[in-house]
């Protein structure tokens, strides 16, 4: 069974930054991408980044983070990453990981999620 579990959120001011984590356990070996992904309240849930975990690739939905935050893998330790720098207070949210296989959609049934780590930054 697919496991994952996020970390590293909390509480910062504006301009400071976060590293979550996401630790994946289980059958993951047809993986195809992982993403994180975010929902501040009362606000749907919208997709941050994603990572092909065989190339590498790395694609960023909001062009708002670009620049700021990094997505990146560490394979052998099974951890989807994303550093979070410069924050602003409209990144508030709380950040999900996921993993779909290829052929899904992200707004499938089947993909895994994590439960997710707040993210709260003040002004």
């Amino acid at each position: 069974q697919v496991r994952l579990v996020e970390s590293g959120g909390g509480s910062v001011q504006a301009g400071g930054s976060l590293r979550l984590s996401c630790l994946v356990s289980g059958d993951t070996d047809d993986f195809y991408e992982m993403g994180w992904f975010r929902q501040g309240q009362g606000k749907e849930r919208e997709k941050v980044a994603d990572i092909n975990v065989r190339s590498g690739n790395q694609y960023y939905a909001i062009s708002s983070v670009e620049g700021r935050f990094t997505i990146s893998q560490d394979r052998p330790k099974n951890t989807l990453y994303l550093l979070m720098t410069q924050l602003k207070p409209e990144d508030t949210a709380m950040y999900y990981c996921a993993a779909r296989r290829f052929g899904q959609l992200w707004h499938e049934a089947g993909v895994n999620w994590g439960q997710g780590t707040q993210v709260t930054v003040s002004s």
